[in-house]
């Protein structure tokens, strides 16, 4: 990826007035597309923690956890506080089980990294939304050469990017992005 990009879009979030004393940075977009990437440079640029949502997210519950993510980070950073929250265990790599919690402490810019991130529930709560994108057949050879250790990953892939098909229209969550970064033309392997 350009670092021209992430020089751009760190450079704005800078100028962005932060919401309740915190500029909180959403990076969304599909699965596949270079989120970890743009949102590790961005922390490096603007001196910020990432909370991952992957620390959020399981194959069986698409969307159904940002209840616990809103209670647990959002709300508390918002208040000034620190973000205390239970992360998903990914050694249970098929389920949904909680694992051990984590703090994050309060910082002046925090960046969310993952999918949904920028939901129409974060409207007015963040101070600035990241738009990730890349096409699908490129997004899916990107996640089974990530997860390539486990049996069923096709399926798995194929049924979560349907979701996220359907989630991202309903919401409309590209189309109240900040700014589009387009990952097609950058050689990102994502890791988890």
């Amino acid at each position: 990826m350009g670092s021209d990009v992430a020089v751009e879009i760190a450079a704005s979030v800078s100028r962005r007035a932060p919401v309740n004393g915190i500029r909180i940075v959403g990076v969304d977009g599909r699965s596949g597309t270079g989120k970890s990437f743009l949102a590790a440079r961005l922390a490096e640029l603007l001196s910020a923690p990432v909370i991952e949502i992957d620390d959020f997210v399981s194959w069986d519950c698409f969307a159904g956890w940002w209840p616990r993510f809103d209670e647990q980070v959002l709300t508390p950073l918002l208040a000034g506080q620190d973000a205390t929250y239970q992360a998903r265990d990914w050694t249970d790599w098929y389920g949904s089980t909680l694992g051990g919690w984590k703090t994050q402490r309060w910082s002046p810019t925090v960046i969310l990294e993952g999918v949904t991130c920028t939901r129409r529930a974060t409207v007015g709560r963040l101070a600035y939304a990241v738009w990730v994108e890349a096409p699908a057949e490129l997004r899916l050879a990107r996640g089974l050469a990530r997860d390539s250790s486990f049996p069923g990953k096709e399926q798995l892939w194929e049924q979560w990017m349907r979701e996220e098909n359907e989630f991202f229209t309903t919401d409309g969550t590209r189309e109240r992005a900040d700014r589009i970064v387009d990952t097609s033309a950058f050689g990102i392997t994502p890791a988890r």
